[in-house]
């Protein structure tokens, strides 16, 4: 996206792999500094490294639950100690794990409500704290997902049900905080070559998953996270300065077909 910067520092959670990683990435591509936070540290740590090499002045690794209130609000105020005003945020962290309802265990709904959805609230939550602060407003994108309107057979009933609590949240917060020069949006990426892709798939499935998922998209072939990296930097940049309470969709096809099976 030639041409396109981002206009200061921006977190990212979940910044250990995936469109999370790739998003950092592209950010850095574009000269702003980045921390790249995940529960996983060792990977923040390579993905903050990467950025430094892509063109980022300055990448700080942090590891973060982002179920943890106090993790993330620790995490937040050191991005800004060490890079300056958060202009930017996505927050990208998320699991998925799968099983219809009726044997579904409180236990798995809750991680995933914890980690999808109040991932994103905490996130969106600490970081406006920190924007309202500084006065210098900026731009939040969330990560949501086809499923959060289009449903699908499979036992994805968590992971649907958090994805369209991300969507409604992000409406929400951009009517809130658009006063304050804070836009607030939504990407929504079809099937993408990642980690969180496969988490629910065993890996011998994985392989016929793929062939079956690309037969049901226009393009015909998964997406790969760079292509919704895109997207994000566009969402964060001021070329998107009139977008907010939008949602940007980067699926290959997938919500124009009423033939779905996955």
């Amino acid at each position: 996206m030639s041409g396109v910067e981002v206009p200061g520092a921006v977190l990212v959670t979940g910044a250990g792999s995936g469109i999370g990683e790739a998003s950092a990435l592209a950010c850095a591509e574009r000269g702003a500094p980045v921390a790249a936070l995940d529960l996983d540290l060792e990977a923040a740590g390579a993905t903050a490294e990467a950025a430094r090499s892509a063109g980022a002045p300055e990448a700080v690794a942090v590891r973060c639950d982002v179920s943890d209130e106090d993790a993330v609000a620790a995490a937040v105020a050191e991005a800004e100690d060490r890079l300056g005003p958060l202009r930017g945020a996505l927050t990208s962290a998320g699991i998925d794990r799968g099983g219809l309802v009726h044997e579904l265990p409180l236990e798995v709904w809750e991680q995933m409500i914890a980690t999808n959805l109040t991932g994103t609230f905490l996130t969106c939550k600490h970081v406006l704290r920190a924007m309202l602060g500084h006065g210098q407003g900026g731009s939040l994108v969330c990560v949501s997902s086809p499923v959060a309107e289009l449903a699908v057979k499979g036992g994805a009933s968590a992971y649907c049900a958090a994805k369209g609590g991300v969507s409604a949240l992000s409406r929400t917060l951009a009517l809130d905080y658009a006063e304050h020069g804070i836009r607030v949006n939504t990407i929504v990426p079809g099937a993408t070559e990642t980690p969180l892709m496969w988490a629910a798939v065993p890996e011998g499935e994985q392989e016929e998953m793929r062939k079956t998922v690309a037969s049901q998209l226009a393009i015909g072939r998964l997406a790969e996270p760079a292509e919704i990296a895109e997207g994000v930097v566009w969402l964060l940049s001021d070329a998107s300065r009139y977008a907010t309470g939008s949602h940007l969709t980067v699926d290959g096809g997938l919500g124009a077909t009423a033939n779905i099976a996955v």
